[in-house]
């Protein structure tokens, strides 16, 4: 950031008073600029014995398969960000009572949260969306592991199918950080099943 939003005179990166971390802020107005976390949100979107997944036509990770999902917008809450998302990546249909938090993802290296939720398809009618060169559903043997696009796709999948054989469903939180060798290394931090999830049941 070089010039003020407000006045466009050129802002300054300090420690404000009573902060303790540096920030941008414009002398002139006397405001302080806060830069925070970008939101992503989306969905594990299952019909059947199936999940649904979207190949991708835009870059980071062009061609690699993924679940549908993007940055939430203002005015959206998270679950209705995944739900547009998995409609404009996917062109599926979900209903939001048939959607719960499922894992949740923390990458402070590059300032990131992840929100996915498990989520019923309404059909089998889905086409992909211009951010997706296709969309197909995949049963476990199928997923094509080696061409995921990002950890948190592969983690979140790894777990719904071990936790579909269980037939539990716990929100899980992660940390995502790189190791040493620059490999990301996903941390659990928390896990809560909750019984009276409709994902619980039969």
């Amino acid at each position: 950031m070089k010039f003020c939003q407000h006045c466009a005179e050129p802002v300054v990166r300090h420690v404000p008073p009573g902060d303790d971390r540096p920030r941008f802020c414009c002398r002139h107005c006397d405001i302080v600029f806060y830069e925070n976390p970008k939101n992503i949100v989306g969905t594990l979107p299952v019909f059947g014995e199936k999940v649904l997944l979207c190949r991708r036509a835009i870059e980071p990770r062009y061609g690699l398969w993924t679940l549908p999902a993007g940055f939430l917008e203002n005015g959206e809450t998270t679950l209705q960000g995944a739900i547009r998302e998995t409609r404009e990546e996917a062109g599926a249909i979900i209903q939001s009572m048939d959607c719960s938090l499922y894992t949740l993802f923390n990458l402070p290296d590059i300032n990131q949260v992840y929100f996915f939720f498990l989520a019923r398809l309404a059909s089998a009618d889905f086409q992909p969306g211009v951010e997706s060169l296709e969309a197909a559903l995949f049963c476990e043997d199928d997923i094509p592991w080696d061409e995921l696009a990002f950890s948190v796709v592969r983690v979140s999948l790894e777990h719904y199918f071990a936790d579909r054989r269980a037939m539990q469903f716990p929100v899980r939180m992660f940390d995502l950080r790189h190791s040493a060798e620059r490999r990301l290394q996903a941390t659990l931090i928390s896990s809560s099943t909750d019984t009276s999830s409709p994902w619980s049941r039969p």
